[in-house]
């Protein structure tokens, strides 16, 4: 299935944008496991829309209703299903888009694929409005790893060619947690708010802007992986380029390796208190597939909102001729900030399911 990932831990995500409701299914969660629905609900809050003039207007409470998986606020072995019922669309706004493709958007290949009939509104199931669910599985994926000593947390590194500093070597669950508490995820204030004033610009040019997401997960032990096309890399690329608006991941130094020296980009290895670690991290925590034991380190580029306010050229599907069309209706002028904790939740669910593999579906 196209709508699901992880191989023990089986994440599902259902719904469209002005459906009803969307959801997720998560099996193979352990039994006995106690989720603090508070602390979901905390994470779900940080990117749920119309709480900022740099969001989309739309209001939604995004509150999981839980209908099996939960007893008692306890896993109990069952497949856990969520659903969050919706409850301001607005689809007047893109009637004209079910001729109108909008560039940029999934709108044109739904059309193709399936002659016609995909849900489209709001960008139907293509929408960022599925991370909503995907927040639920890596919320409480993120509750079971942290109990086991494991943290993932994340911060928006770039916007508009504003840079915010990076992680330090060893990033902590403390700084995590510091970052996840602000109304802007960056490490450096001043620069998420020169990043606020280029979302801003774009807004009021009827445009929207980029940015970058770096992410680390700290805890994990080395061993973990396979090589060549099962290695940690590869399972978390696989997943987060499900995440809407997603168009690149790297590791550790990533593209910018390709201009350095084997001498600047290896990472020498020490001895610290009776344990191997590594004196940088060029390698994002991975070699070979398999974790060092260091952090590890991705970051995902995030593309500009496709939906603009500005009058953009695409073609008439009923009539077979070019065609302009404005888009209407709310939208982010930058996603990329509201996508934070959504890359958390999906690097976390895939490094639960790496741990419960080598656990044999236990810890």
């Amino acid at each position: 299935m196209s709508s699901e990932f992880g191989k023990l831990l089986r994440v599902s995500v259902f719904g469209q944008s002005h459906g009803r409701a969307i959801g997720v299914v998560i099996d193979g969660l352990p039994a006995g496991e106690a989720v603090d629905l508070e602390e979901l609900q905390r994470f779900l809050d940080r990117r749920k829309p119309g709480t900022s003039p740099l969001s989309t207007a739309r209001k939604e409470a995004d509150k999981p209703v839980f209908l099996s998986g939960l007893e008692n606020g306890v896993t109990c072995g069952a497949p856990l299903c969520a659903m969050i019922e919706n409850a301001d669309q607005r689809s007047r706004d893109y009637g004209e888009l079910a001729d109108k493709p909008r560039p940029g958007h999934a709108d044109y290949t739904a059309w193709v694929k399936w002659g016609g009939h995909a849900d489209m509104r709001g960008g139907g199931h293509f929408s960022g409005r599925l991370t909503a669910p995907l927040c639920v599985a890596g919320g409480i994926a993120k509750q079971l790893l942290a109990r086991r000593g494991v943290y993932v947390g994340a911060h928006l590194s770039a916007v508009g060619g504003v840079l915010d500093r990076p992680f330090p070597l060893l990033p902590t669950a403390a700084l995590f947690d510091e970052i996840a508490g602000k109304s802007f995820p960056v490490l450096d204030d001043e620069a998420g708010e020169r990043m606020r004033e280029r979302i801003t610009q774009a807004k009021a040019e009827l445009d929207s802007v980029g940015g970058v997401i770096e992410c680390a997960a700290v805890g994990l032990p080395a061993g973990l992986g396979d090589p060549m096309f099962d290695g940690i890399e590869n399972r978390l690329a696989a997943a987060l380029f499900g995440v809407p608006a997603v168009k690149g991941v790297e590791f550790g130094q990533g593209f910018a390796a390709a201009s350095l020296r084997g001498s600047e980009n290896n990472d020498s290895f020490m001895m610290e208190n009776g344990r191997i670690r590594t004196e940088t991290n060029h390698a994002g925590g991975i070699l070979g597939g398999i974790t060092t034991g260091m952090p590890i380190v991705l970051r995902t580029a995030v593309k500009p909102t496709p939906s603009i306010g500005q009058a953009q050229r695409t073609v008439s599907l009923s009539a077979g001729e070019n065609a302009e069309l404005t888009i209407h209706g709310r939208h982010d002028p930058c996603v990329a900030h509201r996508a934070v904790p959504v890359i958390e939740a999906v690097t976390a669910a895939v490094l639960l399911d790496v741990l419960l593999e080598g656990n044999h579906g236990t810890f």
